[in-house]
């Protein structure tokens, strides 16, 4: 099914359903690739009852041989939820600083974690202040959360299947075009992308205030680039965060089978054996490394 009623919410509606007896949990995970961490945001000013998840620490397993952002130990994931107060039957709402990448990463974290009813706040933090909602610095103590964590809820890729994917389907590469033709790579210390893989900048589906496009845009835009029913498809980026706003755009047009790539474009260039493409997609052999 394709459309936003179970992925989105909007600022209006989840003020509305905050005063309901069964108002979601709240989890705020602004994040920035680099630069000071969200926690102080936060503190600053947050939603009435939110709770703060560091991506890093608590949604993801440590940097590594799996990528920058690898799936989190599901022990692990538990207690962090647990603590924040996500419980199994209560509905979860995601929010970033905006542009809507760290919500989507942990909002397909908790789906393959097995819970369903989440949504992300489109627009996040900004669109709530902008509508003049209020916002406290008060940090909540929530009681203890009952989430059990069982991980596959969401379908996901490693390098192998990415590979696979990339030939057999559609294999969406949604960082920046230099960065996919290997022209500059300001992070990671290999250049270009997997032989085959499409690229889909996020800024073509996703607006400047980190807000999705319609599903018919969404649908009409991933169709230029391969993505129909029947098809299979996946995502990668950087380390799997942007990728996780790709998956959740998929899912507004229509394509909840989408796949993530979790470790990325850090995981793939772990092993030298793993084909490297620039420009115009021609691999080349990689040494030294």
């Amino acid at each position: 099914m394709s459309g936003t009623a179970d992925l989105l919410v909007d600022p209006t509606q989840l003020a509305a359903e905050l005063t309901s007896a069964d108002a979601p949990t709240l989890l705020d995970v602004r994040w920035r690739l680099v630069g000071p961490p969200g926690r102080a945001d936060y503190l600053a000013g947050h939603l009435p009852g939110a709770v703060f998840l560091d991506l890093d620490a608590d949604l993801c397993g440590p940097p590594g041989a799996g990528g920058r952002h690898p799936l989190p130990d599901p022990a692990a994931l538990q207690r962090a939820l647990r603590a924040a107060g996500v419980r199994a039957d209560r509905p979860v709402v995601t929010y970033d600083g905006g542009d809507g990448m760290a919500a989507a990463r942990a909002w397909w974290t908790l789906r393959w974690a097995g819970h369903r009813h989440v949504r992300v706040l489109d627009g996040g933090y900004p669109a709530w202040t902008a509508a003049g909602l209020p916002v406290t610095t008060e940090s909540p103590a929530p009681p203890a959360g009952d989430i059990t964590v069982r991980p596959g809820g969401m379908p996901t890729l490693d390098a192998e299947t990415a590979a696979a994917r990339a030939v057999a389907g559609v294999l969406l590469d949604v960082r920046t075009a230099p960065r996919y033709r290997g022209e500059t790579e300001p992070i990671d210390p290999v250049a270009g992308h997997i032989p085959g893989a499409v690229n889909l900048p996020a800024a073509e589906y996703v607006d400047g205030d980190g807000r999705l496009a319609p599903p018919e845009v969404l649908r009409a835009r991933f169709a230029e680039v391969g993505v129909r029913p029947g098809v299979p498809v996946g995502a990668y980026c950087g380390s799997g965060v942007t990728a996780a706003q790709a998956v959740l755009a998929l899912h507004v047009a229509g394509y909840p089978d989408a796949a993530l790539y979790v470790g990325s474009w850090s995981e793939w260039i772990t092993d030298p054996r793993r084909p490297v493409a620039t420009g115009d997609g021609a691999p080349s052999p990689r040494s030294g490394r």
